[in-house]
């Protein structure tokens, strides 16, 4: 899904796998979401992604900088019924935890080297699914990641 937009021949071709920034990393996001947001209709994205309607319209106008990373899954869902909004969560999830590891980064290295206003504790918490992390805060979460990755 959203990790998807780092690995090399993702189709992304303005974000630099080896060097990938929040900003070019936001705008495959919002590509990705405006696009399938387009796909449906707005109810479809009010009734099956539990959008409100002002939300359902703003995603389709390409504003997904606040939208979290669960709504952005549930549009994804909505868009492709094979796709599971839990299962996209869960594994961008696990696709952080284990490039943390990779890269040798703790939820405290991350959060001092992110422009998002989060301490470590909040960068954990937001990695653990306990708050709600926004496509803009992953941008900057797995920019860093990536770029610290061997």
């Amino acid at each position: 899904m959203f990790h998807e937009v780092v690995e090399n021949g993702s189709g992304f071709d303005s974000v630099d796998a080896d060097e990938p920034t929040a900003a070019d990393l936001l705008d495959a996001f919002e590509s990705i979401v405006t696009e399938a947001a387009a796909s449906v209709e707005v109810d479809r994205l009010v009734g099956e992604a539990g959008l409100s309607e002002a939300d359902a319209t703003a995603v389709r106008d390409g504003e997904v900088d606040g939208m979290s990373v669960a709504d952005a899954a549930a549009v994804l869902a909505t868009a492709d019924g094979d796709r599971d909004a839990n299962a996209m969560v869960a594994e961008i999830r696990d696709h952080l935890l284990m490039g943390m590891a990779t890269a040798v980064l703790d939820v405290d290295a991350i959060a001092a080297k992110i422009d998002a206003d989060l301490t470590g504790q909040e960068v954990q918490q937001a990695l653990e699914g306990r708050t709600a992390m926004t496509l803009g805060q992953l941008a900057e979460i797995l920019a860093v990641i990536e770029r610290r990755k061997p």
